[in-house]
């Protein structure tokens, strides 16, 4: 899958926001609005991976190569996975933080 088809807008499944693609070079796979993710990936952006379940944001941490990481948690087969966070995440990552 190109890194263009990857950079497209969606709907979270969790909070029904509408989310707009990045324009910075990166792509999206978490909602700005309520930080929740799909499992849809085996390795990042193949889309392969048949679970399809929504993981809940359940922790931040900081990589010392890639910087910030929010990490997503499987709501229904347990699987954690580390990704980047984006410019836009901050408030959402401000509550998070207040929380754990």
């Amino acid at each position: 899958m190109s890194r263009s088809t990857e950079n497209t807008g969606f709907t979270c499944a969790h909070c029904a926001a509408g989310v707009s693609p990045l324009t910075n070079g990166s792509y999206r796979n978490h909602c700005p609005d309520c930080l929740y993710s799909l499992h849809v990936d085996i390795t990042p952006g193949d889309r392969e991976n048949p679970c399809g379940a929504l993981m809940r944001p359940v922790q931040l941490e900081h990589h010392s190569a890639k910087g910030y990481m929010l990490v997503h948690e499987c709501l229904t087969c347990g699987t954690r996975r580390r990704n980047r966070i984006a410019p836009d995440d901050l408030d959402q990552i401000l509550i998070l933080m207040e929380h754990t």
